[in-house]
């Protein structure tokens, strides 16, 4: 029995770890996100977009239910748990504000906010978790901690409460309600409530649309109408400032310590230089990154995205970005989001 369960383990750390794996020994080769040599095009409203697809790996997610006195202090706690969380690269984890929930959506029946975080493999995660629950959730004033996705495989859980309660420096206190068990932390206005253990999934990183206008208002603004539309879908987040990205990269760089570097191919001031992918008159790019629970759920945001840039003025071209299928395992295709398909 043990054994047995002892090789689930390790099989399970092997698959977290592919993707971390895949993705430096991808880099190692320095090849660039590619476009197709003579790309073709679809329209919708009018717009060129390419068919072409966005390419995206396994990540190990998790998601959090932080609640508070009211709203603001519930999205404050969510906002500084999320902070320095835009990429892997360097940041070891992506994390952004999923949804605002309301009382009678929460364990404890006050407002919340559920945020979801996502790194390579599950003791990353785990560590980042605990880092910044620790550092950005106890500290705020009111606030209290649960598993977002309860009922999962117990051997993939990772501890909160469990990592926690030592602060209380043995006075903390541990509850068991049903199957769940919580910590309660004193602290200078009350108690910290905070799940021992949050479940993990394997979800998808990496979904992502580029935003070609005329100049960076119009471009700008097409990204801009496309995130308001990919926020209202359940599952996934939009982890940089805004949900848009100015600085897209690609793998490698011709220094060699650098994992990533500008790319180069989207970058208007570099077209005399490089290998341009900007159609004419594109002076600004703009690229939206999605994170997910599932394939579905990140689809369906591309898509929502997709349709509302389409719809904006200035627009030259909508694609993605891929690495010809050597990364990732997940495409999303362009032309599987057109309304009816």
């Amino acid at each position: 029995m043990r054994r047995g369960l002892a090789e689930k383990r390790r099989v399970s750390r092997l698959c977290e770890s592919s993707a971390h794996s895949a993705f430096r020994n991808f880099s190692q080769t320095n090849e660039t996100m590619t476009a197709t040599a003579e790309p073709t095009h679809f329209q919708i409203n009018g717009v060129n977009v390419e068919d072409t697809f966005a390419e995206a790996f396994p990540v190990t997610g998790t998601r959090l239910i932080i609640t508070a006195e009211n709203h603001r202090w519930a999205q404050t706690a969510a906002d500084e748990f999320c902070g320095f969380a835009t990429s892997v690269i360097a940041c070891k984890v992506e994390a952004a504000t999923e949804r605002q929930l309301s009382a009678v959506e929460t364990p404890d029946g006050r407002p919340g906010v559920a945020v979801l975080i996502f790194a390579f493999g599950r003791d990353d995660l785990a560590k980042a978790v605990a880092d910044r629950v620790g550092q950005c959730v106890l500290t705020c004033p009111t606030t209290a901690c649960y598993d977002g996705l309860p009922g999962g495989e117990k051997e993939r859980r990772i501890p909160i409460g469990a990592a926690l309660r030592f602060f209380g420096d043995g006075n903390q206190i541990a509850k068991k309600l049903g199957d769940r068990r919580f910590w309660r932390i004193p602290v200078m206005d009350g108690e910290f409530v905070c799940e021992d253990k949050i479940g993990t999934l394997t979800g998808i990183g990496g979904g992502n649309l580029l935003i070609c206008g005329v100049d960076q208002a119009a471009a700008l603004n097409a990204a801009d109408m496309a995130v308001t539309a990919m926020r209202q879908v359940a599952d996934t987040i939009l982890p940089f400032p805004g949900g848009i990205v100015r600085s897209g990269s690609k793998v490698g760089s011709i220094y060699k310590k650098l994992p990533a570097s500008t790319n180069d191919a989207y970058c208007p001031t570099l077209r005399a230089r490089t290998k341009s992918a900007l159609p004419e008159g594109t002076e600004a790019v703009y690229e939206i990154v999605i994170d997910g629970l599932t394939f579905e759920a990140i689809q369906q945001s591309m898509k929502a995205g997709l349709h509302a840039a389409a719809g904006c003025e200035g627009v030259t071209l909508i694609t993605a970005g891929n690495y010809g299928g050597k990364l990732g395992k997940h495409h999303f295709h362009l032309k599987d989001l057109i309304d009816g398909r």
